[in-house]
């Protein structure tokens, strides 16, 4: 697989990821076997990046991820996050960006990971009542201590964007991204390469959606959370959102690739300082996921793709609190 890279300190990544989310929490019962074999299959493939946070599970999927390239790590850039709190029963409990918290935060995930230093660490959320400088401050200073390689935020606004990189430089923003998701266009791509910091798109297939394999919550298992937490999943939104999936499809179908490809692809062709991080816990998807990397879009694909999804044509927010995100 290519390379790009993110930001301009030195990282260079796999030009798509893995979002092991999925591997442990929210979309519906887990296999540890399947996911690190999918783990195992992503670094034979080329797939080097590999995204988690502490919330995950909670806590169990920086430990699964840990455990599955214990014997690998020479080979694999480890993404973690910090700043969503949650308690072993699984309760959340707000954002934290204390400088104490970033400290406490990163030398809980070095151990449940099992590795000496994390090579890429966001912020997950940004804390409203911490200035961003006191907790880019704190995270700057796990990079001198060895801790961290390069520092990341998510969903954080321009401006955040702007104070944090004067503290450290900031090698990758993660937010969401994909033809349902295009609000990123507008203020803060544009700001990032100004800037020179990478882009890390997550829900690149909108959450599975534009992969075509769901057409009805029946699709989804019982503990699978996506019609209560994510609004596009809800009622209202479902049949719209299902209906823009279809014309990925047809699209699709017409280039001879699967529906996932041509999202990604799309995603991919955005810009060569964009890495999708597409979330699977099962290898038949990952190696579909991968073969978006063999294809290549015509002008007729991106003029039908342009008109079938403009910004904001998905129906529903992207949370259902939608307060915790560009801030």
């Amino acid at each position: 697989m290519k390379t790009r890279k993110l930001g301009s300190q030195g990282l260079e990544v796999s030009e798509q990821g893995l979002g092991c989310m999925g591997m442990s929490e929210f979309y519906g019962t887990g296999d540890e076997a399947e996911a690190t074999a999918t783990i195992h299959r992503a670094l034979e493939l080329g797939v080097t990046l590999l995204d988690t946070a502490d919330m995950y599970g909670p806590f169990t999927n920086e430990e699964l991820v840990g455990r599955a390239v214990r014997e690998r790590r020479e080979w694999v850039i480890v993404a973690s996050k910090f700043g969503n709190v949650r308690s072993e029963d699984g309760g959340f409990h707000g954002v934290r960006g204390d400088a104490e918290y970033v400290r406490e935060a990163c030398d809980a995930s070095l151990r449940r990971l099992g590795v000496d230093f994390i090579d890429l660490y966001y912020q997950h959320r940004v804390d409203p009542e911490v200035p961003i400088e006191e907790t880019v401050g704190a995270m700057g200073e796990l990079v001198e201590q060895g801790k961290v390689k390069y520092l990341g935020l998510s969903e954080a606004g321009v401006d955040t964007i702007r104070r944090a990189h004067a503290v450290h430089p900031i090698s990758a923003l993660q937010t969401e991204y994909s033809l349902f998701t295009r609000d990123v266009e507008e203020e803060i791509l544009p700001v990032l390469r100004e800037l020179g910091i990478g882009f890390v798109a997550y829900s690149p297939l909108g959450r599975g959606m534009l992969t075509g394999q769901i057409t009805s919550a029946e699709d989804l298992e019982e503990s699978d959370s996506r019609t209560s937490r994510f609004p596009r999943f809800a009622q209202e939104n479902f049949e719209q959102n299902v209906r823009l999936a279809d014309r990925v499809k047809e699209i699709a179908d017409d280039k001879g690739v699967r529906p996932g490809q041509l999202a990604l692809a799309w995603v991919l062709a955005q810009g060569d300082d964009i890495v999708p991080i597409p979330g699977t816990k099962r290898r038949t998807y990952l190696e579909e996921n991968v073969g978006a990397s063999d294809v290549s879009l015509t002008q007729e694909d991106r003029d039908r793709l342009a008109e079938a999804f403009p910004v904001g044509a998905a129906a529903g927010d992207r949370y259902s609190d939608m307060s915790t995100v560009n801030r």
